[in-house]
């Protein structure tokens, strides 16, 4: 029980240095340049506390539960002999991860002329597909590279056939579904199959998983596009709360919780109902194990609960409200190195990054650490949110961003190790999830309402460019960390001279 306190002190530890410097930010901002009505304010306030309490409870329960299921699953999926059980399970766990991301629900209210079942579906089957060929890649030891070059010449040959108004979707569906739900399963499940193999490459290939379940959404979403021939959407602003007093604040939140007190359960029912199937049909764990699982498993709801509560309520509407003010300035260009600024600390409370940085840490014994990812991950994001809110301030298509980005990030990928590829490919899935959704997008919305933009066009894409940054950061840290090793291989003494030398001879030198 004690062991459990310390857990819990230190998740709250690191939530509050994630959270903190957000709050700082937007404290500044509210008393100097961007006044924010007293109403919003407080909202932020008590949403941030709700954030901090959530991402505490949630980081511990993904290492409990969520992190040993997947590595048991994929260890089990590793051991099966028959090919074909292999991919229906896989496609399957990916269909039902998915619809069980509460994130999804938020993109298909976005998505214009498209019903919410068939973008849900169609983006489930696209996520079940794609785990499927991770799997198989793993299986089989394919390089990753390779697969991505082709897949993503496949997802912009694409890009200029649909809508316009669908491309920036698209991109922002592969981050928005990668999110707190399936990150931890997903990673674990590469892990739990790579450990079985023991091969030298083992640990390269374990992961990848993320990066290519990312692309299923937007060639999902693309392909609804083609079929459903859309060149219009809507959009509704977050609203902003008015509120009196204290008690009428805390009623705010108080009508949020049923909502994803709700959402949450329905996100993590299909998740125990598969493995405790696969408990009983494969598994068979003893009761000691997990009992703590399905502790871990609470955890994760009452962190999952508290923390889009809270980001929902108390950041959405902050976000927003922020946007509109900084971009109705007359010196509006300081929307981009401002966003530049929360964009840089607003990844570190991104859940799901928790976990990504920790098992890279892990899984490389510390060779690239927890800290090295990131600052990495924080500098890629603050680049992509400041080029996302040039975008929204002079409309510059996001192609114009998205293929550069991504011919830069996959010819890094032919001189980088094969490990620093497949982290950073799945680190742009990880970086941008609800935090991203809950507080950049509504500000670059606000922002663009404000500058009379086009927002389906313009303010969508936030998610996008936040997804493609890492993957290029990510990998320069793989080229810093390739030129030390080499200088350090360079200065190590060379005894292979000595080898013709008998020992009195080495002795008299």
């Amino acid at each position: 029980m004690k062991n459990e306190k310390t857990r819990l002190r230190e998740k709250l530890i690191e939530a509050l240095r994630a959270v903190l410097p957000i709050v700082g930010i937007v404290l500044a901002l509210s008393f100097t340049i961007a006044p924010i009505s007293p109403s919003v304010l407080l909202c932020f306030l008590l949403g941030a506390v709700l954030v901090i309490v959530g991402m505490m409870f949630f980081t511990l329960g993904a290492e409990i539960a969520m992190t040993p299921m997947g590595e048991r699953v994929g260890s089990s999926l590793s051991r099966c002999r028959s090919l074909a059980v292999i991919v229906v399970i896989a496609f399957l766990l990916g269909f039902v991860i998915t619809i069980s991301e509460p994130d999804l629900q938020v993109l298909a209210g976005q998505v214009p002329s498209i019903p919410n079942r068939v973008l849900i579906l169609a983006v489930a089957a696209g996520v079940g597909l794609f785990l499927v060929v991770a799997l198989l890649r793993m299986l089989f030891g394919i390089p990753l590279a390779p697969v991505l070059a082709v897949l993503y010449a496949i997802v912009f040959v694409l890009a200029f056939l649909v809508p316009q108004n669908f491309v920036a979707i698209a991109f922002d569906s592969g981050g928005v579904t990668t999110g707190p739900m399936t990150v931890p399963f997903i990673m674990a499940l590469g892990v739990g199959v790579t450990a079985i193999r023991g091969d030298r490459n083992a640990a390269d290939d374990s992961f990848g998983l993320i990066s290519l379940c990312s692309i299923g959404p937007i060639l999902a979403v693309m392909i609804l596009g083609l079929v459903y021939q859309t060149d219009s959407g809507s959009y509704t602003a977050a609203s902003v709360p008015q509120v009196e007093d204290s008690v009428e604040l805390w009623s705010l939140f108080l009508e949020g919780f049923p909502e994803y007190l709700r959402e949450m359960a329905g996100s993590l029912l299909p998740i125990v109902a598969f493995f405790g199937l696969f408990q009983v049909a494969v598994l068979h764990m003893r009761k000691r194990p997990l009992i703590r699982i399905f502790i871990g498993l609470a955890y994760t709801y009452v962190g999952l609960v508290l923390f889009l509560t809270g980001a929902n309520v108390g950041f959405m509407p902050a976000g927003s409200y922020l946007g509109t003010v900084l971009a109705g300035l007359d010196y509006n260009w300081v929307l981009i190195p401002i966003g530049m600024v929360i964009g840089y600390f607003i990844v570190r409370a991104e859940p799901a990054v928790y976990v990504l940085n920790k098992q890279v840490e892990e899984l490389t014994d510390g060779t690239i650490s927890a800290a090295a990812m990131g600052a990495s991950l924080s500098i890629g994001v603050a680049v992509s949110v400041g080029l996302a809110m040039l975008r929204v301030l002079t409309g510059i298509p996001i192609l114009y961003f998205l293929i550069p980005g991504y011919a830069l990030a996959l010819g890094l990928s032919l001189v980088v190790p094969k490990i620093f590829t497949a982290i950073a490919f799945d680190s742009g899935g990880v970086a941008s999830g609800p935090m991203t959704a809950a507080f950049l997008l509504p500000l670059a919305q606000g922002a663009c309402a404000a500058v009379g933009g086009d927002i389906v066009s313009d303010a969508f894409g936030v998610v996008a460019m936040v997804a493609m940054t890492p993957l290029i950061t990510i990998q320069i840290l793989g080229v810093v960390y390739q030129l030390q090793s080499r200088r350090k291989q360079a200065a190590a003494p060379d005894f292979t001279a000595l080898e013709w030398l008998d020992d009195n001879a080495i002795i008299e030198l």
